[in-house]
């Protein structure tokens, strides 16, 4: 499973558009199922509000997505991510699977082989290295 969190400022927090057509491609594609989608609002309080997908009606294109979700975000994560949070923002937190992995570990299995280790590379860390190259 892997997760993003992508923060709106204050009166942005809405996940809708582009961002959320491309979220459904992939899920229709069969390229991730999402597991969980939330939206938390950090008031200029430090207070936190947590909306549920499920709990709107409105959803437009994303309501496509609402069948599969599993709910596996906890409390604890929420109150996490929101330490995380600019005062006065929301945030969209997306948990996912990648469903197109299956298949691959199916196969390199089958064939004798294991997975020894996995990981994730930082954006940041991406860039800093592409920067360096060019000096």
């Amino acid at each position: 499973m892997d997760y993003i969190v992508v923060e709106f400022p204050a009166g942005e927090s809405r996940l809708t558009g582009e961002a959320a057509a491309e979220l459904v491609a992939l899920s229709a594609a069969g390229t991730i199922r999402v597991l969980d989608l939330v939206i938390v609002h950090k008031g200029e309080d430090g207070s936190i509000e947590v909306d549920e997908f499920e709990d709107h009606d409105d959803l437009g294109i994303l309501g496509e997505l609402e069948a599969g979700l599993a709910e596996v975000l906890a409390e604890q994560d929420l109150l996490d991510i929101s330490a995380a949070m600019e005062p006065g923002s929301s945030a969209a937190v997306l948990v996912w699977e990648n469903t197109w992995a299956a298949p691959f570990a199916v196969a390199v299995r089958r064939n004798g082989g294991q997975l020894i280790a996995s990981g994730r590379i930082p954006t940041q860390a991406i860039i800093a290295s592409m920067s360096n190259e060019g000096e």
